[in-house]
């Protein structure tokens, strides 16, 4: 079976302006490494739907959806917060945007595809079922996870979030929910300021310090939370996957590269080949120095292609 791979042009035509590092040419740069990583035909294309509002209902209130929807702009910009803003074609990026996570853990899990990674925008891990804030509209990942528990009546399933920003949307979304094991690396202190007192039993957090290292983080990863979820056994794994956390990137301070996205992806997979018949779905997070971005997807999607 082949890997997924789920994009669709409405995801680029959101943009916050030109000083917004949350832009459209964040898909473009991955297309870019696709091609010169050689990997873009090793990949099964697939459009990403429109997800309807009963899945985004699975973890957003209505208030929320409604509040996006009605206040998308005829022209010009919305301001949600100073950082998050809705122009004409955000409604329609952040439905394709949970609509591909939702499409990809149905082929997932209906066998269709062993696994899969959605080059989608707007990111999702700071959209908390109320709440749009941080570039987020709605949690795809949390939304997937809900859709893999609800729709398809899985038992237990993990989010691996290596974003350098806690994804505190997710974290609301299903804390002290014993069907689901959430492991996270993020910088501390840093924005959202969230996830690293008194977190919920599910939530294997690990806040690193600035400046913190690849190899310091594998080590934490390894001791932190990699037997942790073996015991859990999950029957599927998401990926909330951003790469801000790579060393070039200036929205982030820690030190990982190419090799330690890797490297978390292989120890990861390894899991899921072991208790959830390979079942992974990775989403796009952050990750805005285009030419680490690019590369690191691609360093992502070989581990999850065996390529």
């Amino acid at each position: 079976m082949a890997t997924g791979f789920y994009t669709h042009p409405d995801c680029v035509r959101h943009e916050m302006g030109e000083w917004h590092p949350e832009c459209p040419e964040r898909l473009r740069a991955i297309e870019d490494q696709l091609i010169a990583g050689r990997i873009d035909g090793l990949l099964e294309r697939r459009e990403a739907p429109a997800a309807d509002e009963a899945s985004l209902r699975l973890v957003h209130s209505q208030d929320h959806i409604d509040f996006v929807r009605d206040n998308i702009p005829e022209s010009g910009y919305f301001p949600i917060d100073p950082d998050t803003l809705l122009n004409p074609y955000s409604w329609r990026a952040a439905t394709r945007a949970a609509g591909a996570a939702v499409a990809a853990t149905d082929a997932v899990i209906g066998g269709e595809l062993e696994n899969a990674f959605c080059s989608v925008r707007p990111p999702g891990h700071h959209a908390t079922p109320t709440r749009a804030m941080g570039f987020c509209l709605f949690n795809s990942v949390a939304i997937a996870a809900a859709h893999a528990l609800e729709v398809h009546g899985l038992s237990r399933v993990a989010i691996v979030d290596f974003d350098v920003h806690h994804g505190n949307g997710t974290e609301a979304a299903f804390g002290n929910d014993e069907r689901v094991l959430m492991c996270g690396i993020f910088q501390h202190p840093f924005y959202p300021f969230s996830g690293a007192n008194d977190p919920a039993p599910n939530m294997l957090n690990i806040p690193l310090e600035a400046r913190t290292s690849g190899m310091a983080a594998r080590e934490a990863i390894e001791y932190g939370w990699l037997g942790r979820l073996n015991a859990f056994r999950p029957e599927m794994i998401f990926f909330s996957a951003g790469f801000d956390a790579h060393r070039e990137d200036d929205l982030g301070g820690l030190g990982l590269t190419e090799a330690d996205f890797a490297w978390i992806t292989k120890e990861v997979k390894a899991i899921a080949d072991r208790h959830a018949k390979g079942r992974i779905v990775s989403c796009l997070e952050g990750g805005y120095n285009l030419s680490a971005l690019g590369r690191s997807v691609v360093a992502h999607l070989k581990v999850l292609a065996d390529v």
